[in-house]
């Protein structure tokens, strides 16, 4: 099966739904993945399906237009400070557009109570049909592979997976070893980029808040196959032939190509890496 691909929100952030349908079609992905509930930031729209009809009724025609599947909404966050009840309307908007995932991260040592949270999202995720990707960041709550499994087999819950994006599991330390010694249950999409190495060489940076490691993730990721993170080893760790959201914000490209040039060359990039390494 020919792998698939999905333009998510944060590699052309600030690109309301109906655009980045269409750029997503355009460019030749195969789904879209869209910020819905958001995260409140200074200067960034918010796109809430939810609260403006007009919108969703909007999303839904460019959807059938362009004949492009909505994959996953993002993102369902467990902080002491959110609300996670708020999530449901998202999660009941996004079920009528078909979308089958949501994507979630913890934001807390708590574990005790990102437990309890993280349970209850998944539990309202399995309301509207759709599953909870929980995503492990190095300077996050969950933040490796092994922290992410932990919680997933506490939770017991089978609409609720580990979210590997290859820009964090390099930064964690996460080989393709590890992954191959992972079940393959779970696992259900890749968040897909690159990274440079710290400045010995290392992917893996001595201090989780380090300057590099927040700008990268944040503003400057790389091209597939441009950076030092062990993509490959990692995605092929994973038997199954899985998606891959390209998750690759990098504000410099956007400025000089524009988002539909910016997201034509993560994928053109993403699939020249996959056919160079073998990986279907």
């Amino acid at each position: 099966m020919e792998r698939k691909f999905s333009l998510a929100y944060l590699t052309i952030p600030g690109t309301d739904p109906m655009e980045q349908i269409r750029i997503a079609k355009e460019c030749g992905y195969d789904y879209v993945s869209l910020r819905t509930i958001p995260m409140h930031l200074p200067g960034e729209p918010e796109f809430l399906l939810d609260k403006d009809p007009a919108l969703f009724e909007a999303t839904k025609k460019a959807l059938k237009e362009y004949d492009m599947p909505l994959m996953d909404i993002e993102l369902a966050r467990v902080r002491p400070d959110l609300d996670i009840e708020e999530y449901k309307p998202a999660f009941e908007k996004a079920a009528e557009l078909g979308g089958t995932d949501v994507l979630g991260s913890i934001w807390t040592r708590d574990k005790a109570f990102y437990t309890e949270k993280a349970g209850r999202i998944a539990e309202m995720a399995k309301e509207y049909g759709m599953n909870y990707n929980i995503e492990f960041l190095p300077w996050a709550g969950v933040r490796n592979l092994q922290e992410d499994i932990s919680l997933i087999d506490s939770l017991g819950m089978d609409n609720v997976f580990v979210m590997l994006d290859t820009l964090h599991a390099g930064r964690a330390g996460v080989h393709g070893a590890e992954v191959a010694r992972t079940p393959d249950k779970y696992f259900n999409f890749f968040h897909l980029c690159d990274g440079p190495a710290g400045p010995d060489g290392d992917v893996v940076l001595d201090n989780i808040k380090d300057e590099l490691m927040l700008y990268t993730a944040r503003e400057a990721r790389f091209y597939v196959g441009e950076g030092d993170m062990p993509i490959a080893e990692l995605i092929k760790g994973v038997k199954k032939n899985i998606p891959c959201s390209i998750e690759l914000p990098n504000l410099k490209e956007m400025a000089a190509r524009g988002a539909q040039g910016h997201a034509q060359r993560c994928l053109d990039t993403a699939k020249a890496y996959f056919a160079a390494n073998g990986i279907d």
